[in-house]
């Protein structure tokens, strides 16, 4: 199953939609989402970015409805993918609408596989706009495929990782201890697919391209 949540980031920012399951709207995404003319199965958040008369329309438009306090301990984008995981806990999950705009939102987006109740489920989640696809790794041995149109590799440490090694990629590491979180970017594949490795810590793989002009 393939489920998708759209964040309040622009439209103009999405990748192309196709071959969701579920729609999921997480405050003003919800009403974006169904704007675009998407099905609407959950609309949850504070909602405290759209109108009142925005708010009855997503109200009316999806099919289950959760409306938290704006004063709360979680984000709108951390509500709604505890709740995704709780309904579909072995989906995969791609996040739209979370990666532009505000920094300190994508920063809190981009840590979300750090916090222990979502790091179990890391390998499953993704965040996705028109120039980037992020994918979250744990320690292992990992294959990653070339995605079309995307030029560049980055291997990014969002913590201490241990023994690092990065094979049939243009730049290659070989059983490297890294101490603190570090982007290894600009990198290339050299065939269709990558593989690397390591035994501790926590990696986001970049698969990106510069800005269409």
């Amino acid at each position: 199953m393939r489920i998708l949540l759209a964040a309040g980031g622009m439209p103009e920012t999405w990748p192309d939609l196709i071959n969701y399951d579920v729609f999921i709207g997480i405050d003003r995404g919800a009403f974006y989402l169904f704007n675009a003319g998407f099905p609407l199965t959950l609309a949850i958040g504070d909602f405290d970015s759209l109108t009142p008369e925005e708010l009855v329309q997503v109200k009316t438009q999806a099919e289950a409805f959760i409306q938290a306090p704006p004063e709360k301990d979680d984000t709108d984008t951390q509500l709604a993918l505890a709740e995704t995981l709780k309904r579909y806990p072995t989906a995969a999950i791609d996040l739209i609408g979370v990666t532009g705009g505000r920094l300190d939102h994508l920063l809190a987006n981009l840590w979300l596989v750090l916090e222990p109740r979502f790091q179990q489920y890391a390998a499953n989640i993704r965040l996705l706009d028109r120039q980037n696809s992020i994918r979250f790794y744990l320690p292992g041995s990992h294959l990653i495929t070339h995605e079309k149109g995307m030029n560049y590799l980055a291997y990014c440490c969002l913590t201490p990782v241990v023994n690092l090694t990065l094979r049939d990629s243009k730049y290659v590491l070989n059983n490297m201890d890294v101490s603190h979180p570090t982007s290894y970017a600009s990198n290339e594949f050299v065939t269709e697919t990558a593989s690397f490795s390591f035994d501790e810590g926590v990696i986001a793989v970049i698969q990106s391209r510069d800005e269409e002009t």
